[in-house]
């Protein structure tokens, strides 16, 4: 039906005035776009989000209330960037550990194949001075770890002080006496980095067997309760990441010894199995939230290594992590640990739990390489660190349960955070690709077998 001579004036100027309004905030739209990230992590209020499910690699983190998408924006543009600086300074360089321990539990007869599997240690001449305390250590003329490696030294301009504002206090979730010195050694970490070693086979397989086996049991029913479910999720989280480190590290050719990335490795190990993705995640959150709630503590800890100028720059470090605005903004509480350890049977389930993650700690003694035990030890640490941070100190009564922690924890905590963050960075920006990848050529080998 035709519109009448007199109805056509106004219905133009009516679709003229919406037209010209929806180009206006097109406009605008795009404007804001220009001048604004394009991650979606600058768009979500500071209200906390719901914990509900979520689905693969996008929603809500299971058990959290960060989205992964946040999660992917905030680690890629924010924390990444701050842990990776953080960690080459020489505070968080050097990590103290008893590389050599019998264990507990069977005989160790797990050797790896690869000189990689080796730790290089200080020499005592090399870490700053005011770490050291009373500790019979290796000769410091023996340099042999250093030779053509110049970031392995420090200043050597130290303080000859003690290390002020530090206690040696045990860890209750953990195995290691952190006051034993006797058996201490020092392990500048970027000299030895977390990758593949060869050690793999029998050996191998029987520690994370034991993890899941043993300390990770399954009530009757089949089920965890939620606390057990944090503790399965925190060491399949674990796993993942060190099985992306390995798979993203990894000796391609031994005779040229040419090193790059087994993406093969990496969707058989992780991204075949989207729990375990998850489950990174989760733990990658749950070490974060450990980290902001220790905010004020670690903010006010001295970093002293006796190079002011180092210092000064990893106490600025430490504050831009911990009091992060753009963390307070989109994810301000990662974990919400307040849920856990309800009703009368909370206090015993927590001792229940605090056992089998010291008997997971005890288990870093049993790995037949050496530098898969370095830095097992040291993630452990760092995670059980988490969990004293969150479920050791009372919310309600800091007063009387001041929270106190060693060195050696906050350096284990600081670089498991920063551990998590690369495996999250490197699943966000690689996965998608190896898995379309891999699955593509699983689906031209079962035609072809077909």
């Amino acid at each position: 039906m035709m519109e009448s001579a007199g109805e056509v004036g106004p219905r133009r100027r009516r679709w003229s005035w919406a037209v010209g309004a929806l180009i206006a905030v097109l406009l605008a739209t795009a404007a804001t776009s220009r001048n604004s990230p394009k991650s979606p992590l600058f768009g979500i209020t500071n209200k906390l989000c719901p914990c509900t499910g979520s689905r693969k690699y996008t929603g809500i983190v299971e058990d959290c209330c960060c989205e992964y998408e946040t999660v992917d924006a905030l680690n890629k543009e924010v924390l990444h960037p701050i842990l990776q600086e953080l960690v080459t300074t020489p505070f968080f360089r050097y990590f103290r550990v008893k590389l050599w321990c019998d264990c507990p539990f069977w005989p160790d007869d797990g050797m790896c194949r690869l000189r990689d599997c080796s730790v290089c240690e200080c020499p005592e001449s090399e870490f700053p001075e005011p770490f050291k305390k009373p500790f019979h250590g290796l000769s410091a003329d023996d340099l042999k770890c250093q030779e053509g490696k110049p970031q392995a030294t420090v200043d050597r301009t130290l303080d000859s002080k003690v290390f002020r504002g530090w206690i040696e206090v045990d860890n209750p979730w953990t195995y290691d006496d952190e006051t034993d010195n006797a058996e201490m050694t020092y392990v500048n970490l970027q000299l030895n980095p977390e990758r593949y070693t060869g050690y793999a086979g029998p050996s191998a397989r029987r520690i994370w067997e034991a993890i899941y086996a043993e300390n990770c049991p399954k009530d009757p029913s089949g089920e965890f309760c939620q606390e057990k479910r944090v503790l399965y999720k925190l060491i399949s989280g674990l796993h993942s990441s060190i099985s992306i480190h390995i798979a993203s590290d990894y000796l391609l050719d031994e005779t040229n010894n040419l090193w790059g990335e087994n993406l093969e490795l990496l969707y058989d190990r992780v991204l075949r199995h989207p729990e375990r993705v998850r489950n990174l995640y989760f733990t990658f959150l749950f070490v974060l939230r450990a980290v902001t709630k220790a905010a004020d503590y670690l903010e006010q800890a001295e970093y002293n290594t006796g190079n002011m100028e180092e210092d000064l720059k990893t106490q600025s470090l430490v504050r831009q992590l911990v009091y992060n605005p753009q963390l307070q903004i989109v994810c301000p509480l990662p974990f919400d640990e307040a849920k856990l350890w309800q009703g009368e049977s909370g206090p015993e389930l927590k001792q229940q739990i605090q056992r089998q993650f010291r008997n997971i700690s005890a288990l870093m003694d049993c790995v037949g390489c050496e530098k898969c035990r370095l830095w097992g030890k040291l993630q452990v640490l760092g995670l059980g660190t988490a969990l004293k941070i969150l479920f050791s100190v009372d919310n309600d009564n800091l007063i009387n349960q001041q929270l106190q922690l060693h060195r050696n924890e906050v350096i284990a905590l600081a670089n498991l955070l920063n551990r998590l963050s690369e495996s999250v960075k490197f699943v966000h920006e690689k996965g998608p690709y190896v898995e379309r990848i891999m699955e593509k050529k699983i689906s031209s080998y079962t035609s072809k077998s077909s």
